[in-house]
């Protein structure tokens, strides 16, 4: 047998391997075949759907350019060459062979359709939209135009003119691949709920296995406040993918929302053994043992919330401002205010007029015997929120620890004239009323006995 026979039959298995959903064994033969003939221009191509398919982006680049190099007139190698840069992460790369990619073919709507989702991402929206209404000069009911410039259009918050657009690609194009979800996830965000939820089941009716549209419905539900159908979608999600953390952490927070401390534990228990740096899953089990409290739990969320600390320190910028706000708070709960400290001190920086950063943090200097820091950082709630009542509850406290009644009663009143109701002031209220009967009684008995005294004098 001649090295190009089998190099033939090596394609023939890799073509039955990538048919079967084996993507190592596709590769694997179809390597086997490059080695003994790199010339065919087809196999690399393969090789590149192959890679793509099993979801090696950077890798699929680099076969689909080996095709190109080979075979120049194909206009489908760059334009696969820029998809999986854009797949990649690599936005302003992939617009360099989508650009080739129409030189090769003019009339392949696809090269600007692309280039809608590139120049979205890279935040060129207007270059964006630029490459939509080129597309539609070749194809004006191409859906994939109207869908990437919704995407574009919901970046700049353009929800209205995003919805038309997902609207439209719907009726060009019913079949397209998660249109009726993307388009269920603007209506979400608009607040019409039940109208989303119809359109994630015409996607699921579409593809029952979805994950991603499973997963978004049972947000969608929670939302809805109709927990048992979240649960049965999430775990639908668990029976079609046993490890996705994303189902394990929804039903996790549906156990702790519902008060079920030991569902919450071992779901939130899981995500964290497959994914321990899953945002916000160190934080929740945390919470869901401090919630249980038994044994060494204290010490085990401490312990989780330090790595996570760490994290933080290590990564900042991997932290949005409200999970660095939820890791702060977490840390405060946990007892560990030195590191709650740390963090919304950081926050703060940031944001610096962010009135429950500014509290949290206030707490943490109190909690740290920094009344000083603490009442300072009451002042700046109280100039951004002059209404803020657990800032002047906090000031009064203070003044309580310092002996300084009247300004406490003082705080306590601008408080109760905010919120009369509020039981915590009612308390400190009735403390300082005491506290001011007691002096007011020290004082009389202390007038009492003078008269006493003078009464006994003798006269002169």
């Amino acid at each position: 047998m001649n090295d190009w026979h089998e190099a033939e039959e090596h394609v023939e298995r890799a073509h039955e391997a990538f048919q079967d959903g084996r993507w190592e064994d596709a590769e694997r033969e179809l390597r086997h075949a490059l080695h003994l003939n790199p010339y065919r221009a087809e196999w690399h191509f393969n090789l590149g759907l192959t890679l793509e398919a099993a979801g090696r982006y950077v890798d699929a680049s680099a076969a689909f350019r080996a095709c190109h190099e080979l075979d120049t007139d194909d206009p489908n190698a760059p334009l696969c060459v820029g998809v999986n840069l854009l797949r990649a992460g690599d936005p302003a790369e992939a617009i360099r062979w989508f650009e080739r990619a129409q030189k090769a073919d003019p009339r392949n709507p696809m090269s600007y359709v692309h280039r809608i989702e590139a120049y979205g991402r890279l935040g060129d929206h207007e270059q964006a939209e630029v490459m939509f209404y080129l597309a539609q000069q070749v194809d004006p009911k191409n859906a994939m135009a109207y869908a990437c410039l919704a995407e574009s259009l919901l970046a700049r918050n353009q929800t209205d003119r995003a919805l038309w657009c997902l609207r439209e690609a719907a009726h060009h194009d019913p079949r397209l691949p998660g249109v009726h979800a993307r388009l269920a996830q603007a209506y979400a965000a608009t607040g019409r709920l039940e109208r989303a939820r119809q359109l994630f089941l015409r996607e699921l009716r579409q593809d029952p296995g979805d994950i991603d549209t499973l997963l978004d419905l049972g947000v969608l539900l929670v939302r809805m406040n109709r927990p048992a159908e979240a649960s049965e979608k999430f775990r639908r999600v668990l029976e079609l993918e046993p490890d996705n953390a994303d189902a394990h952490f929804q039903l996790g927070e549906l156990a702790a929302r519902h008060g079920v401390v030991e569902e919450a534990i071992e779901q939130f228990g899981v995500v964290v053994r497959l994914e321990s740096e899953y945002p916000g899953g160190r934080r929740r089990l945390a919470a869901a043992l401090l919630a249980r409290g038994q044994g060494t739990d204290t010490a085990t969320a401490r312990e989780l919330l330090r790595d996570d600390a760490e994290a933080w320190r290590q990564r900042p910028e991997h932290f949005s401002p409200a999970q660095t706000e939820e890791l702060g708070v977490a840390l405060l709960d946990a007892g560990l205010a030195d590191l709650a400290r740390e963090v919304l001190s950081a926050l703060v920086r940031l944001r610096p007029e962010h009135v429950p950063a500014l509290h949290h943090l206030s707490l943490a200097c109190f909690t740290l015997g920094d009344r000083a820091a603490g009442l300072e950082l009451c002042r700046r709630i109280l100039r951004v929120d002059p209404k803020f009542v657990p800032a002047m509850h906090n000031m009064a406290v203070a003044c309580v620890h310092d002996r300084r009644w009247r300004r406490a009663r003082y705080w306590v009143a601008q408080a109760r004239r905010v919120d009369p109701d509020d039981p915590s002031l009612k308390r400190l209220g009735v403390k300082l009323a005491a506290h001011a009967l007691g002096g007011a009684l020290a004082w009389l008995g202390g007038a009492a006995a003078s008269l006493v005294v003078r009464r006994r004098r003798p006269r002169t």
